[in-house]
C-alpha cells in the first residue's frame, strides 16, 4: 500500500526559486530511493485560523512562506529503508545547508485511506 510523507516548512519568501532549487537538487535521491513522487506547494492562500493554522504550526515569521509538500512511496517498507540508507551516507548528514528552519518544520508519515484521481 503506498505511504505518504507530509511536510509543512516555513522558508523565506525572498528564498523561493533557493528552496524550490533545494528540492529539484534532491529529488533525484529521493526518487532513486524508491520514491514515487513529490509534490511542493508554496502558500498562496494560507489564512490565520482561530484556534491553529499552517502559520501558527511552523510559527511563520512576517519575512517567510508556508510551503506544504509530500513524497509518496511503494510503502512504509520501501520508505523507511530509503531513509535509514540516507542516513547512513557521511554526504547526506554532513554539510547540507537547508534554505528553510529546519526545528520548526512539522513532518510526518501517513496511509491513506481514500484517494481519487
Amino acid at each position: 500500500m503506498t505511504y505518504i510523507d507530509g511536510f509543512l516548512i516555513p522558508v523565506r519568501t525572498r528564498d523561493r526559486e533557493v528552496y524550490r532549487a533545494h528540492e529539484a537538487k534532491w529529488w533525484p535521491t529521493f526518487r532513486d530511493a524508491g520514491a514515487l513522487s513529490l509534490v511542493v506547494g508554496w502558500g498562496d492562500d494560507v489564512p490565520a485560523g482561530t484556534c491553529t493554522d499552517f502559520r501558527r504550526a511552523v510559527d511563520l515569521k512576517d519575512d517567510e512562506t508556508v510551503v506544504f509538500a509530500w513524497m509518496t512511496w511503494p510503502d512504509k517498507d520501501t520508505r523507511d529503508k530509503a531513509y535509514a540508507a540516507m542516513m547512513a551516507d557521511p554526504a547526506m548528514t554532513t554539510g547540507m545547508e537547508m534554505p528553510f528552519d529546519g526545528k520548526r518544520m512539522v513532518f510526518g508519515g501517513f496511509v491513506p485511506i481514500l484517494t481519487e484521481v
